[in-house]
């Protein structure tokens, strides 16, 4: 998909730390191999190191999600000023590219709280940017199906800046992986065991990923800790991540529901003819 470079005047700096974040992501969170889930006794223990099963088991995710794939997602990211960005859709990390439908949602008015939807479309996106098309009127049908009947000339396509939504975009497309990175390098880069929590019935152990490179560990607001927190469970298998933005209370959060059998990404957004 062609690209509108976009420049919004933020600082470099925060572009670098964009950088880094996603360079983290993609440093050692894949490992082939299944190691036996052992269930610990510390589930109210404060965090700690990762134990070598725990690093493979975290490590084994990103495989996972690129196996599993098209994997069915949804992306909530807070923009600041109580706008919230819902985007639910599908990622094949085989092409990496996704397809969805996003819904903008915050204040109505500067009279009260009320709140309401702010916009909503379609939206698609791959490493290289994103674009967005109005939604068809009347059609139900899923997402994937709508954006094929929408030619390469009704997408709005741009770069990515550092917004919420972009860095959590950005961040998604990026985290399957085809091949296997080593767990070790992934424990001695700082990742960290924090709880264990339960999602929809079944538990998830909540890891804290590798640090930020130079971060100096029990440093700063956050002890040094990644910015990045995965949910995995026993074979695996990652069903959530979120991210923390700076100066933002609230993370970009990523949910990840398993395969979609049904879906088959468009060509229409990337076509080139």
């Amino acid at each position: 998909m062609a690209r509108k470079r976009k420049t919004d005047g933020r600082t470099p700096r925060r572009a670098l730390w964009l950088r880094t974040l996603i360079a983290i992501t993609a440093c050692g969170v894949a490992v082939g191999g299944l190691a036996a889930y052992r269930t610990f006794a510390d589930d109210t223990a404060t965090e700690r190191p990762v134990t070598t099963e725990e690093a493979s088991r975290l490590a084994l995710s990103r495989l996972n999600l690129y196996q599993t794939s098209p994997v069915a997602v949804t992306l909530t990211a807070t923009e600041g000023g109580g706008v919230v960005v819902r985007v639910k859709g599908v990622v094949d990390y085989r092409t990496h590219r996704a397809v969805g439908s996003y819904q903008v949602t915050g204040a109505s008015g500067s009279s009260g709280p009320a709140t309401g939807q702010l916009d909503h479309g379609l939206i698609v996106w791959d490493t290289g940017g994103l674009g967005l098309a109005p939604a068809p009127k009347g059609d139900n049908s899923p997402a994937w199906q709508q954006a094929e009947h929408i030619p390469r000339s009704g997408w709005s396509a741009r770069s990515y800046t550092t917004d919420p939504l972009d860095a959590g975009l950005q961040l998604l497309i990026g985290l399957g992986a085809d091949r296997p990175d080593n767990p070790l390098l992934l424990a001695q880069s700082g990742a960290r065991w924090l709880g264990r929590d339960r999602v929809d019935g079944r538990s998830y152990d909540r890891f804290a990923g590798p640090r930020a490179q130079g971060a100096t560990p029990g440093a700063g607001p956050d002890g040094g800790r990644s910015p990045l927190t995965y949910w995995v469970d026993g074979d695996g298998g990652l069903r959530r991540v979120t991210m923390r933005m700076p100066g933002l209370g609230t993370p970009t959060t990523l949910e990840f529901s398993g395969r979609d059998d049904r879906a088959k990404l468009p060509e229409a957004p990337w076509a080139t003819s």
